[in-house]
């Protein structure tokens, strides 16, 4: 088990979530999108809006998406691509 897996499995156990609320590699492609498509310091703050908008019942991969599709318009915007 990975350092990651472990840590991520002792803070679900923390905070008394269940374990399938979790899709690790999701919540990982929507901080690298938009640390990519944006700055790096977006990254934290992209996937804790991602948390807030599953919390009020979207789901985590409509809501990934959408997350996903503005980073790369900012990525596009800021480029000129």
């Amino acid at each position: 088990m990975s350092v990651l897996d472990e840590w991520t499995r002792q803070a679900i156990e923390e905070l008394g979530l269940d374990p399938a609320v979790l899709d690790q590699r999701l919540v990982l492609d929507v901080a690298r999108d938009v640390a990519h498509g944006v700055t790096r310091p977006a990254a934290p703050l992209g996937t804790f809006l991602l948390g807030v908008v599953v919390g009020r019942g979207a789901t985590p991969p409509e809501a990934a998406a959408r997350l996903t599709r503005l980073a790369e318009e900012w990525s596009r915007r800021d480029t000129g691509r």
